[in-house]
């Protein structure tokens, strides 16, 4: 087995993301063009953490994302379910363990939360929502570890909103992206699933739905890059 199936099946998911580890930063990079770093900068000003806030961004990988959350004082929690993403993350922070300076590292499972109940101001998730086995008790769990009126950022693949574009990129995703992946020296069986998850996963007020269904209120989303990806927050209540 070199890559996860559709039915995202927990222990599948962890080891082809530890098998991507060590590139997968540079691979996002160059087959998003660069579109990342602004995604990441749009999740970061969504979230808008202050002084003394807690932020747990839930699929971090590396880590990559979320130093941004504690430019502003805030604190933040990396958690991930692939050790090799984690791993690669600590060691990049420079830290030992699974701890680096400033930002732990913990690993979690999004469905079971190791965490206690109502501990975080936000909680976020980078276009890992849709590589988990239940999407709507992955929100529950987010809703129960927040804050009553505490916030929710998800960032996820979406579906393209201009028509003439979205056969280009459907093509880009099924064709080119594994080929510009095996290129960078990654797995591109990984990103044959990854393009695969994509066009399997449903669209932006689907998503909505199924946020507010998990027991939060005041769901919007916003499109970025023509709905490449779509940005939705919600909020527990009070």
């Amino acid at each position: 087995m070199t890559r996860a199936q559709l039915d995202k099946q927990p222990d599948e998911v962890a080891a082809m993301f530890d098998r991507t580890a060590r590139r997968y930063d540079l691979v996002n990079d160059v087959i998003s063009l660069g579109q990342v770093r602004l995604w990441r900068k749009a999740v970061a000003a969504a979230v808008d953490a202050g002084p003394g806030e807690l932020v747990l961004d839930l699929g971090a990988g590396t880590g990559t994302s979320t130093d941004a959350f504690t430019t502003l004082g805030a604190r933040a929690i990396a958690s991930d379910f692939s050790l090799g993403m984690l791993g690669t993350g600590v060691r990049r922070h420079g830290g030992n363990a699974l701890s680096g300076p400033g930002v732990p590292f913990v690993a979690g499972d999004a469905m079971r939360l190791p965490f206690a109940d109502g501990v975080f101001d936000a909680v976020t998730i980078s276009v890992a929502l849709r590589n988990v086995h239940d999407t709507a008790q992955a929100l529950r769990e987010m809703l129960r570890v927040t804050k009553p009126g505490g916030r929710l950022v998800v960032l996820e693949f979406s579906h393209v909103t201009f028509g003439p574009f979205d056969l280009v990129y459907r093509e880009y995703l099924m064709r080119m992206l594994p080929k510009v992946a095996k290129v960078f020296g990654s797995n591109d069986d990984s990103y044959e699933y990854l393009a695969e998850s994509i066009r399997d996963w449903p669209d932006q007020p689907t998503l909505a739905a199924t946020i507010q269904a998990a027991g939060w209120e005041r769901v919007a989303w916003r499109n970025l890059t023509m709905g490449i990806v779509a940005m939705h927050r919600g909020f527990k209540p009070a």
